[in-house]
């Protein structure tokens, strides 16, 4: 049986205390809760930024040559279009915040240990074959802040994405962040557990450290809003004008600090996959489209 300490109390529900081991949010930040409302307020300024760049996507994106696909792919591609096609940006948004609240629900509804073995990332999840846990956990939160900023983000920063490029690639974003961020946050704890340089920051083994959170999907859909529009001017605390660059440099600044450092709350790491999955994506559609 593995030893468990008591969760930090901004992790936790006040209506539902119970014992587990310490968990990573990937995006409990309270400053981007506020920055994400903030956002609002400059929605219609932005779109009228973003309205000829808009249109030239619609243009010109889908006449792009790509490269010859093999049948099986382009079966694929057929079914995937097939599966979102009558979807709006707002239909998928909405369907990602749905997914995320019911996951929020059944953590108060189901067998803990079930959760953690399904809705959980961590390197001993991995090698015990719940390899689906990559995706699962970016639709999990225990902590209603922690949800709540998240899904804050995806609604203002998601809408934004899904307008330019469609609805199923906000989706393809949001699934390709969630399995990188994944992906990011368990070779971390692989590395810190075979280094042993997670015994300062962390109460048990790195590897059995579990993770949660939309924080790197997230991530990659505001990073990459952020990496397309770097004038667009966001509001910072709500009332400090900040050019979208900065904000992104000072969010992926922070995450390695907090990887430098040994956050053991919050998971600089995940972050950073989804910031990754965002500049590749960019540099992708900065070939076709300039901004």
């Amino acid at each position: 049986q593995t030893n468990t300490t008591r969760l930090p109390s901004f992790l936790l529900s006040p209506s539902h205390q119970w014992r587990s081991p310490k968990i990573y949010g990937f995006l409990s930040n309270p400053v981007l809760a506020k920055h994400f409302v903030a956002t609002a307020h400059l929605k219609g300024s932005i779109k009228s930024l973003l309205g000829p760049n808009i249109e030239l996507a619609r243009a010109y994106f889908p006449k792009a040559k790509a490269p010859p696909r093999a049948p099986h792919a382009t079966s694929q591609k057929r079914s995937w279009s097939s599966w979102t096609q009558g979807l709006s940006g707002d239909n998928v948004v909405l369907g990602l915040i749905v997914a995320n609240t019911a996951v929020f629900i059944l953590w108060r509804v189901l067998d803990k240990d079930f959760m953690y073995e399904n809705f959980t990332i961590s390197v001993d999840n991995i090698k015990s074959g719940r390899v689906h846990t990559l995706i699962t956990s970016a639709f999990s939160h225990i902590n209603s802040g922690h949800i709540i900023s998240n899904m804050i983000g995806l609604y203002f920063f998601g809408n934004n994405i899904a307008r330019i490029f469609g609805p199923d690639y906000l989706l393809k974003l949001y699934l390709a962040g969630a399995v990188v961020g994944s992906i990011f946050y368990v070779v971390h704890h692989a590395y810190l557990a075979r280094t042993s340089k997670g015994g300062g920051a962390f109460s048990r083994d790195p590897s059995r450290v579990p993770g949660l959170g939309a924080s790197g999907a997230v991530n990659a859909i505001m990073l990459l809003d952020i990496f397309l529009f770097p004038k667009a001017t966001l509001l910072f605390d709500f009332f400090i004008p900040v050019p979208a660059i900065l904000l992104g440099i000072f969010l992926i600044g922070k995450d390695i600090l907090r990887i430098m450092e040994g956050d053991p709350q919050i998971s600089g790491s995940a972050h950073l996959g989804g910031a990754t999955v965002a500049a590749v994506a960019w540099l992708r559609l900065k070939r076709w489209i300039r901004f």
